[in-house]
C-alpha cells in the first residue's frame, strides 16, 4: 500500500528551506520554496537565478518565482556549509552573462561545423530536419 505522503505532498515537509530547482529549460533558481500544490508548482521566495560557465558563476535577483511543477527536472534542499564554501568563483551579473553568451556561441559554432561536415558526407543532422532539442 502507498504511502499518502508519497509524490508531491512529500514537498510540504520542503516548506520554508532553501532549495535549488533545475527547470527543463536549463536554468538553475535557488530560492525558499513558499507554497506548493498537488501538482508540483511551485513558489520561490528571494529567489536567485544562477549561472555557471566554467569555474565562475553569477546570480540574477528574481524575488518570488513561481514555477510550474511540469516545468522541474530536479529539486533539492541547499547545504548552507557546502553553499559558504563553493569550488566556484562568483563573478558579475554582466560578466556572467557575457561569459554565458560566449560558451553559446561557441556551441552553435561547434553545431554548424559539424552540421556542414555531414552534409558534406550526405547526412543531415536531426535538428536540420526540423527536429529540435527537447528544451
Amino acid at each position: 500500500m502507498a504511502n499518502p505522503l508519497d509524490g508531491t505532498a512529500e514537498l510540504l515537509s520542503e516548506l520554508d528551506k532553501k532549495l535549488m530547482v533545475l527547470l527543463r529549460d536549463g536554468r538553475t533558481l535557488i530560492g525558499y520554496l513558499r507554497s506548493v500544490d498537488q501538482f508540483a508548482n511551485l513558489v520561490l521566495h528571494k529567489s536567485i537565478e544562477r549561472i555557471h560557465v566554467g569555474k565562475e558563476y553569477g546570480d540574477i535577483p528574481r524575488g518570488i518565482f513561481i514555477i510550474r511543477g511540469e516545468n522541474v527536472v530536479l529539486l533539492g534542499e541547499i547545504d548552507k556549509e557546502k553553499e559558504e564554501n563553493l569550488p566556484l568563483t562568483e563573478v558579475s551579473v554582466d560578466e556572467i552573462l557575457d561569459a554565458q553568451r560566449r560558451e553559446q556561441q561557441s556551441k552553435t559554432d561547434r553545431h554548424k561545423m559539424l552540421s556542414k561536415a555531414l552534409k558534406e558526407r550526405g547526412l543531415n543532422m536531426l535538428s536540420d530536419l526540423g527536429h529540435d532539442d527537447m528544451y
